[in-house]
């Protein structure tokens, strides 16, 4: 497991922290689709991605989701930390992009470590910068971009965590994730490859325009 440790975060952590986070974590591994954290729920240790990606989504009272970032091979989630800091239940629910590998590290290990390495201390620091500024970026979109932009960032993020033009996902799932109708996501495809933005296939879409 430390390989594993080593090729996903030896840019970020010294040596002797690698090791402890192989010794002390514990591997999970997640198909795609698959449900990692759910809302509501108590989160008892923090994930570091070692391969994958999940999506970070939001719930509003009648059930509907929003997607707010992704995470890669290198992160974590910010509000994770928050929760298993504070003991808290969690916001969000985090649902594997595709296959995904994680370490979970328990509570004591990350309060621990953040007296004992600058490197894990700048990392917990910059995980939540990057991941507010994620946020706020997610409600500049929905606050200042018409729905035909916010669905092409969303195929083109979605084609960069998948490292894949080819998205083999439906227009009810994409609805799900921007909080809108399947029938407007249907329209706002047909119109963005009539642009030459995408390629509608029948089991994909493909984007040209990255």
């Amino acid at each position: 497991m430390l390989t594993e440790v080593r090729e996903a975060y030896h840019f970020i952590f010294e040596e002797a922290l690698l090791k402890e986070i192989a010794d002390c974590g514990n591997l999970k591994e997640y198909a795609e689709g698959d449900k990692i954290i759910e809302i509501g729920e108590y989160v008892t240790a923090m994930p570091l991605l070692l391969d994958g990606a999940i999506k970070i989504l939001r719930e509003d009272k009648d059930g509907d989701e929003l997607l707010l970032y992704f995470l890669e091979r290198g992160d974590t989630c910010a509000m994770t930390l928050s929760c298993c800091l504070g003991q808290t239940k969690s916001g969000i629910r985090a649902v594997a992009e595709r296959d995904t590998k994680l370490i979970m590290i328990p509570i004591e290990k990350m309060e621990e470590w953040t007296s004992k390495y600058k490197s894990w201390r700048n990392f917990v620091f910059e995980s939540y910068h990057t991941r507010l500024s994620e946020m706020l970026d997610t409600i500049d979109t929905i606050a200042f971009m018409n729905m035909d932009q916010r669905l092409m960032r969303y195929l083109q993020d979605k084609a960069k965590i998948n490292q894949s033009e080819a998205l083999s996902v439906t227009h009810q799932e994409i609805s799900y994730d921007l909080h809108t109708s399947r029938v407007v996501i249907s329209r706002l495809l047909k119109k963005l490859e009539l642009e030459g933005k995408i390629q509608l296939q029948r089991n994909n879409i493909i984007v040209l325009d990255l």
